[in-house]
């Protein structure tokens, strides 16, 4: 899997916000934004949104993922 890139701790903070609304929608719930950013013609939330979803996934996994060192 690889891992999205967070440009900042904002990202996070979304992510885990929509966690805890939307428990276990909330990957459909950023996907949703994510859409409607771009139906306004808002490239840039879209993306945001979009990475969000990807974290949702990530932070769901009960498992490490990726290397142990």
């Amino acid at each position: 899997m690889q891992v999205p890139y967070l440009s900042n701790r904002k990202s996070y903070e979304d992510a885990t916000e929509l966690m805890a609304a939307f428990g276990d929608n909330a990957g459909y719930e950023a996907a949703a934004r994510a859409d409607r950013s771009l139906d306004q013609g808002n490239h840039i939330h879209f993306c945001h949104w979009r990475q969000i979803e990807r974290l949702i996934v990530l932070l769901t996994y009960d498992q490490p993922l990726g290397t142990i060192h």
